[in-house]
């Protein structure tokens, strides 16, 4: 085939490559039945992933182009005015027609290789299996009487769970509120869904940092809602940031992740909290709090969260149990006031009719029991174990390679890379030798930083995968 792809072209190579085909069959370069090139040696032939050829050939073949026959291959339908022939529905259109944008192509690539290869994971933000208290949640559901209802529960979720709830934050984490103003969502991630589409309409700005988790989220894309950064040093965000971009740009909302912040670890000073709820307060711009790791100080001291200092209700309060027992419990929740929490309330419930009432039953009668405490001093001992060994690790063998910052608790060490790379070459180079961590490119704007992340690995694999790393830095650098 002569034909070659534009690669400077906005549109897609597989777009390209079916309009060449297409026409070629209007022309009759490509004859009814005639074979054409396999997918495999097509996509070599062109330089292509083959996936590229796949998009192509459904492309074609829901517009009843082409027939692929398998043992047979694909030819050129004979029906081409689809007087015989049954169509199929173009389905690369209606993916790509859809508001709901997917995650970046590095993301999803993280999310493949994790689940389909055995690597060390230095990328996922989820706990170690054995760090989960299984032994607790099976005694649970072995011993203890389930007094949920397996209809529909409260459209904010249980009314037990939500009570145990506001316990629980007045006890660990100095938040006072009530029953009524809380929403179980399915973890923080649906519960930060809800906030940007039922509270901000397209064309909001708003603040986020940078780095951060949300800088890689396309739910404020997909919304149409424009963002702008907030830089994060090792004191977390400058307050005055804020002011300066609600002076240029009228943010509507603020997003922060102030208590050991993922990626970076750092935890934003006391005094910049309270600056920025003064701040709030002044232009009531509203602050949405994302909290998963408050709880894991390794000095033990008590965070102060930016909602246990709010005292005129401008925090949206977002956390979870996924960092602190087990993501598979899908146990998340919002503080508000209440007539939001009624709003997000209503939109969950017409998306799913309301949380699990099985998982809600585990985690209040978890959270409610003496073994709650115990568990939570048990990982925040192992995490910072294996902070130090990713920290001692990092000295070991790039030591005069990377700058980065310690952090006091939290799951991830945001780092710095000296010398000059390819981050693709780099990621790629480090899943052949069987280790994955996360581009700083997909949470930052800034060039040449990774997070790793420890808390998925045990000591002995974060060792090894910090030498595998070096590894491939090394060969893509020298």
């Amino acid at each position: 085939m002569e034909w070659k792809p534009d690669r400077e072209s906005k549109k897609p190579i597989y777009k390209q490559l079916a309009e060449y085909i297409e026409k070629g069959i209007a022309d009759g370069s490509f004859p009814p039945d005639k074979p054409l090139p396999s997918e495999r040696g097509l996509a070599k032939e062109l330089g292509v992933n083959r996936s590229t050829v796949v998009s192509a050939y459904d492309l074609l073949e829901s517009n009843g182009l082409i027939d692929r026959n398998r043992g047979s291959g694909t030819t050129v339908s004979k029906d081409i005015w689809g007087i015989t022939k049954k169509r199929i529905p173009s389905w690369n259109r209606y993916i790509e027609a859809g508001p709901f944008l997917p995650n970046l192509p590095v993301t999803q690539r993280l999310h493949k290789e994790t689940a389909e290869q055995k690597l060390i994971n230095l990328a996922s933000g989820e706990l170690s299996k054995d760090l989960f208290p299984m032994t607790s949640l099976r005694e649970i559901t072995a011993n203890r009487s389930f007094i949920g209802t397996l209809g529909y529960d409260h459209p904010q979720g249980n009314p037990i769970l939500r009570e145990t709830l506001a316990k629980h934050v007045e006890q660990f984490r100095s938040i006072e509120t009530d029953p009524s103003s809380i929403l179980i969502t399915s973890g923080a991630q649906q519960a930060l869904h809800l906030v940007v589409q039922c509270l901000l309409k397209p064309g909001d700005a708003v603040a986020i940092e940078d780095p951060s988790y949300h800088y890689n989220l396309p739910v404020f894309k997909s919304a149409g809602i424009k963002t702008y950064f907030l830089k994060v040093d090792k004191d977390g965000i400058n307050p005055h940031d804020i002011t300066d971009l609600y002076k240029k740009h009228r943010i509507r909302m603020i997003f922060l992740n102030p208590i050991y912040q993922n990626p970076t670890g750092t935890l934003m000073s006391e005094n910049n909290r309270k600056k920025v709820l003064e701040i709030s307060s002044e232009y009531g711009i509203p602050v949405v709090e994302d909290d998963p790791y408050s709880l894991t100080s390794f000095s033990g001291k008590k965070m102060q969260t930016l909602k246990s200092l709010d005292r005129y209700g401008n925090v949206l309060y977002i956390s979870s149990l996924t960092k602190i027992i087990a993501s598979g419990l899908r146990i998340g929740w919002i503080i508000g006031p209440k007539a939001v929490i009624e709003r997000l309330s209503d939109a969950k419930q017409q998306v799913d009719f309301g949380h699990a009432s099985y998982s809600q039953w585990i985690a209040n009668d978890f959270l409610e029991s003496k073994d709650f405490e115990s568990h939570l001093n048990y990982l925040v001992k192992q995490l910072e174990t294996r902070r130090d060994q990713i920290v001692l690790s990092l000295h070991s063998f790039l030591k005069e390679e990377v700058d980065f910052h310690v952090p006091e608790g939290g799951i991830h060490l945001w780092c710095r890379i000296k010398k000059e790379y390819n981050e693709n070459q780099l990621l790629e180079e480090s899943i052949k030798r069987g280790v994955i961590f996360v581009p700083g490119s997909t949470m930052g704007s800034e060039k040449g930083f990774v997070r790793f992340t420890f808390s998925r690995e045990k000591e002995e694999n974060i060792h090894e995968g910090i030498k595998r790393f070096a590894d491939a830095l090394n060969a893509v650098t020298n």
